[in-house]
């Protein structure tokens, strides 16, 4: 008996320190797997949902089309604007370059970053065209999605001002039906991740007439994740005003997402408390997480983003049951 006393003595003082050590390890790894999201945002557990065999694919634009989904967005192999489909934004159709490079104008030899507007039949597409180590802006209007006519042989929005240096990048874009203009916010700076956010208005889509207080959303030096900057967002119009999603830089190669809001789409952006939102993860995102575009599908809300791992981005969805985004909590 005492032999066994001590056997289970011997066993016990083995195998409890095992348990536990995997319970933490357990437990550690739930902790850090839910700090990828917060404020209700939850990874899709399939992502991601577009890249693999077709290398990088990122920034993209969405639309509710029909009974599903269009998405565009910026593949980089092909230096095009590409378009896949989807019947609940989660599955999507193979990537078709539906917007390609222009030989006869020198500043598009490379095509990404678009943002598309439907407005009554015809699509409107505002997309960044790149050459010679700058940006700029260009527009094409379509009647189905696919096929494109180019509105402009020249950029509608060049990089001008002093904050905008080289180059202008990133369109989102909305229509007011109320004041009959577009609104649009866009990136400016650097080529390679520019600086802070400004904002322009037309009432045909070419004409562009910027605001003169830009840039309206710079980075807050005192939020350690976006010190650096701030670019690349999506701004939706609300009831009680305008909700931005934009990627903020702790360094040039570290990026998040996180969210603000606005009165009137320029002026007093509140952060959202617990920003960023959206966090890099273990995996296909490791690295960054960059240039969110959200819909709210009457239940819940689908944020799509391009993670990259190392030199490559992928697409990828989190999810966030219910409209309210929790900025008072």
């Amino acid at each position: 008996m005492a032999n066994m006393k001590n056997l289970k003595k011997i066993t016990s003082n083995i195998i409890n320190p095992i348990i536990t050590g995997i319970a933490l390890t357990l437990i550690f790894a739930t902790i850090c797997h839910a700090q990828e999201t917060v404020a209700g945002w939850v990874k899709y557990d399939k992502n991601p949902v577009l890249g693999g065999s077709f290398g990088t694919i990122f920034d993209i634009t969405v639309l509710r089309d029909g009974d599903g989904y269009s998405m565009w967005s910026s593949w980089r192999p092909q230096k095009s604007v590409a378009l896949s489909t989807s019947k609940n934004g989660l599955t999507w159709t193979d990537p078709v370059s539906v917007l390609t490079p222009n030989a006869d104008n020198k500043w598009e030899s490379d095509l990404n970053r678009p943002c598309v507007v439907k407005k009554g039949n015809l699509y409107h597409m505002w997309y960044t065209g790149q050459a010679a180590g700058k940006s700029w802006i260009g527009y094409a209007t379509s009647t189905d999605g696919r096929a494109w006519t180019r509105m402009s042989k020249t950029p509608v929005l060049s990089a001008e001002l002093a904050w905008e240096k080289t180059s202008v990048m990133c369109p989102s874009v909305i229509w007011d039906a109320k004041a009959g203009i577009y609104k649009m916010w866009y990136s400016g700076g650097e080529q390679y991740e520019p600086d802070a956010i400004g904002y322009a208005t037309s009432t045909d889509g070419i004409n562009w007439k910027k605001n003169t207080e830009n840039p309206i959303f710079k980075n807050d030096p005192a939020n350690k994740w976006e010190q650096a900057k701030v670019t690349a967002c999506q701004v939706i119009k609300q009831k009680d005003g305008y909700l931005m999603f934009y990627i903020g830089f702790r360094d040039v190669d570290y990026a998040q997402i996180g969210a603000a809001r606005s009165a009137d789409g320029i002026h007093n952006w509140v952060r959202h408390p617990q920003n960023p939102l959206i966090r890099p993860g273990d995996g296909w995102d490791a690295s960054a997480v960059y240039k969110p575009y959200a819909i709210f599908d009457g239940k819940q809300w689908l944020l799509w983003y391009n993670g990259r791992k190392g030199g490559k981005e992928q697409i990828g969805v989190v999810l966030h049951k219910g409209e309210d985004l929790v900025f008072g909590k």
